[in-house]
């Protein structure tokens, strides 16, 4: 696997996880269904999934190589990255308008 082709792998998997909590009703993923499930545990599914994900990438870079230590800062940007990832399913859960049916007028 070439370095470009798993650093999009882990950008894919970024964005696809960050979604996640937003577009299902399971707890992560496959749990028991919670209808409807609360704020509370989709950020929890969300910090859980960001770390898998940091996680994924850590591998990644293992098998590429010496993995690099890092400071406080990247792992501020990974988690702001990820907060940006998931900003389309935040916004398709809780901020969409859904039809409203018309109130028949008596």
């Amino acid at each position: 696997m070439s370095h470009a082709l798993e650093v999009w792998t882990v950008l894919l998997v970024a964005l696809i996880a960050a979604n996640l909590p937003f577009v299902n009703e399971r707890l992560f993923v496959v749990g028991p269904k919670r209808q409807p499930k609360a704020l509370g545990w989709r950020l929890l599914e969300l910090l859980v999934l960001g770390g898998l994900t940091l996680g994924l990438g850590m591998l990644l870079e293992g098998i590429i190589g010496q993995r690099h230590a890092q400071n406080w800062e990247f792992y501020a940007a990974a988690g702001c990255l990820f907060l940006t990832f998931a900003f389309p399913g935040f916004v398709w859960r809780y901020l969409r308008r859904t039809p409203t049916r018309e109130v028949a007028e008596e």
